[in-house]
């Protein structure tokens, strides 16, 4: 790959701990690509190691085509955007996003043409008078991107930036930093451990897991086809439930049997289902595939006994027993439906999962 950024056979130590054991992993020029993964996994120190700000113990990085490997972050041609705004509260909006132009000694004209520019992208020019402490927390993250983007760097890199905002502005910054990466075209490499915003705004999400990689794909690809038990229950909300079944192949039909239920495979999975190398394994079923009635002849009826109704407007998020294992559903039976209970519902066959009960990998 000419461009884009490179991690290959990357090792990290702290003393006689290794947090990444070896990772590899290719973003293409112009991608955005997140990192995503639950705390600890080492998704920070990876996007760290990419900026410069921790050494690798093994291992080479290159962004546009150039190793970096050992250069210090300012010869990086990157932008970062950190968790804590950062924000100098004794410079305005416009000083603040100017000071690294500043120090590398730009010509005036051209930082205020590099400033009014990302202000207006950014819908920040009303504000480049204003001091930190007079703006919102999402006005704030805004001049803290704002000051990355008039770097006009190679690669822009995002340390859980929308951390620290409310549910409703965490939304309308993701819609913002998904139209500004269409339109800097720039490479862009952001952290989270919120599933929703890898979702949301990638072109291709990395999960990761213990310092390794778990599954790299785009969020179609990691939500229908995910590689392992942790991709699969880690992707999604409310998460997929896993119930410990066995194959059973009876007259060339193949289903799977659990404790209260037994369900046909999907053509999709029937020539692995066949050929799996055990017979035990964990079947998944993600809540948002349950009806309150058979759409058609591919649902399966199965007996759940609820034990908690929660009413969300069109929709009810039931927590319920299935053959004695818990189970979630999220069923769609209109705004006015009292709440539900005890009762059959019913499964989309076709959105059956198989993992091997061993390994945990899927089927």
């Amino acid at each position: 790959m000419a461009g884009g950024v490179v991690l290959k056979d990357i090792v990290k130590s702290f003393g006689d701990v290794t947090v990444i054991p070896d990772l590899n992993l290719d973003v293409a020029e112009g991608e955005f690509v997140v990192l995503v993964g639950p705390s600890g996994c080492g998704k920070s120190t990876t996007l760290r190691m990419i900026a410069g700000l921790e050494k690798v113990s093994s291992g080479s990085i290159s962004i546009a085509g150039r190793d970096v490997t050992w250069e210090r972050p300012k010869q990086r041609d990157i932008a970062m955007v950190f968790q804590s705004y950062a924000l100098y509260p004794h410079m305005n909006v416009g000083e603040n996003m100017s000071f690294a132009l500043r120090l590398a000694r730009t010509s005036k004209e051209e930082v205020k043409e590099r400033v009014l520019r990302a202000a207006e992208m950014l819908e920040l020019t009303p504000y480049l008078d204003r001091k930190p402490k007079d703006l919102s927390g999402g006005q704030r993250q805004r001049v803290a991107m704002g000051r990355a983007v008039v770097r006009d760097a190679y690669c822009f890199l995002f340390d859980e930036p929308l951390s620290n905002l409310d549910a409703k502005l965490r939304a309308s910054m993701r819609t913002e930093l998904a139209l500004l990466h269409k339109r800097l075209g720039r490479t862009m490499i952001y952290v989270t451990h919120d599933q929703i915003e890898a979702m949301t705004m990638a072109d291709r999400i990395v999960i990761m897991k213990d310092g390794l990689i778990q599954q790299v794909g785009t969020p179609k690809e990691v939500y229908n086809e995910p590689a392992n038990v942790f991709v699969a229950t880690f992707i999604g909300s409310p998460s997929m439930t896993l119930l410990d079944a066995e194959l059973v192949d009876e007259a060339g039909q193949i289903s799977v049997r659990g404790s209260g239920f037994e369900l046909p495979i999907p053509d999709r999975l029937a020539a692995r289902a066949k050929g799996a190398k055990s017979r035990n394994i964990r079947v998944g079923l993600r809540p948002e595939h349950f009806a309150g009635t058979a759409l058609d002849d591919d649902f399966a009826p199965l007996d759940l006994t609820v034990k908690v109704s929660e009413y969300i407007g069109s929709s009810q998020f039931l927590a319920a027993e299935l053959g004695g294992a818990d189970i979630t559903a999220a069923v769609d039976v209109g705004p006015e439906s009292d709440l539900l209970s005890d009762g059959t519902y019913y499964f989309d066959t076709r959105r059956v999962y198989l993992f091997d009960r061993e390994n945990g990998l899927a089927i």
